[in-house]
């Protein structure tokens, strides 16, 4: 049997500021092992693109972005309190940056 297709996010025409398409940074054991990799993860809003999250991150923490790569997480259908219930989707851009970049995320912006 095959799974259903997953809808589509729309996206909006109204440009976001830095603040509304950086959302958090994301402290996970695999998002610190990439910062052997000059790599920084971040959850983003779902409607951002690329170029948005590269300028986002650039005037944010004066850095130099050199990739952005994106991954949309859809979220889980889980019963709550014996009703069904879906976890919010939620999308995060993992963040390379140019040699002799850095951000430190345990501090805030």
């Amino acid at each position: 049997m095959r799974r259903p297709r997953r809808k589509k996010i729309e996206q909006k025409t109204v440009p976001l500021k830095s603040y509304d398409v950086i959302r958090a940074p994301m402290v996970t054991e695999k998002s610190t092992a990439g910062s052997e990799h000059n790599q920084v993860t971040f959850k983003v809003a779902i409607t951002a693109t690329k170029p948005e999250i590269k300028a986002a991150i650039e005037a944010l923490f004066n850095v130099k972005v050199k990739a952005v790569n994106t991954v949309t997480l859809h979220g889980k259908t889980k019963n709550f309190r014996g009703r069904k219930g879906k976890r919010s989707d939620m999308k995060k851009a993992i963040v390379s940056l140019a040699e002799g970049s850095s951000i430190d995320v345990t501090t805030g912006i």
